[in-house]
């Protein structure tokens, strides 16, 4: 067998591991956010009920506010 036929067939191997990894990947990730899902409205307001507050609508908003703001505010590592 020639290089390039060995060079070939590593560079496919590559590829459709890339290809299994990602649908993987996507699996497990689809299988977590379903048992962890983000936190909503309705924790906030759970969260706020069991510190003994009742929260207001603008309350809950402004937390849910703060969250995103933070969430897209996190430096990205290089």
């Amino acid at each position: 067998m020639a290089w390039w036929a060995v060079l070939l067939i590593g560079v496919g191997a590559l590829i459709v591991g890339a290809i299994i990894g990602f649908f993987v990947a996507r699996g497990i990730m689809k299988k977590y956010i379903q048992k962890n899902p983000p936190v909503n409205e309705k924790m906030i307001r759970e969260m706020f009920r069991q510190m003994g507050r009742t929260p207001s609508e603008r309350q809950v908003r402004e937390v849910m506010r703060s969250m995103d703001t933070a969430k897209n505010d996190t430096p990205k590592k290089k």
